[in-house]
Parts: C-alpha cells; sequence; structure tokens
C-alpha cells in the first residue's frame, strides 16, 4: 500500500492506495495516522477512495486509529469511502 500525507489548512489528509491488510496495509496506515498526531494535527481525514481491498486487520487498525486519536483529542474522518470498503465496514 502507498501512504501519502498532505495538510490543507488545518487539516491533515492521509490518502491510501491499495490494500489494507495485514503485515504492511495495516503498519502503514498505522504508522502514518501517528505521526500525524504526534505532529500535532487536531483534524485529520483518511482519503480510502483508492483503497481496493481491506481484510478484517485493517478493519481493526482504522478502528484502533480512531481511538488514538480521540484519545489525544484530534478528530478522525473516514471519506471516499468505496463501496466495496464501505459494505465491509457497515457489516462490521
Amino acid at each position: 500500500m502507498r501512504v501519502t500525507t498532505r495538510t490543507r489548512g488545518d487539516v491533515t489528509i492521509i490518502d491510501l492506495n491499495g490494500k489494507i491488510t495485514i503485515g504492511s496495509g495495516d503498519i502503514a496506515l498505522r504508522n502514518a495516522v501517528h505521526q500525524a498526531i504526534d505532529s500535532g494535527a487536531k483534524k485529520v481525514l483518511i482519503n480510502l477512495s483508492e483503497v481496493t481491498t481491506i481484510d478484517s486487520s485493517g478493519v481493526g487498525e482504522l478502528v484502533s486509529a480512531y481511538t488514538t486519536a480521540t484519545n489525544r483529542g484530534t478528530r478522525l474522518k473516514l471519506v471516499n469511502l468505496p463501496d466495496k470498503v464501505a459494505d465491509i465496514l457497515t457489516v462490521t
């Protein structure tokens, strides 16, 4: 998975491209979120428009990212969910 981070005003946007699966995608997501929060971001968007696959590890990492952000006073939101990812999150 490829992760890029950009800033628009006071919002940090994490763009994900590829698979959020056990082994690499989940770790890359975790590192990007922690880096954004550690850098002082108070508003974080995770852009999932280019995510092709997500497994249970990826879902768990999104939940963990939300919990970490909330506990540190950061607002975290998911945007541009592909239908496949939205369906998995809805079922979960």
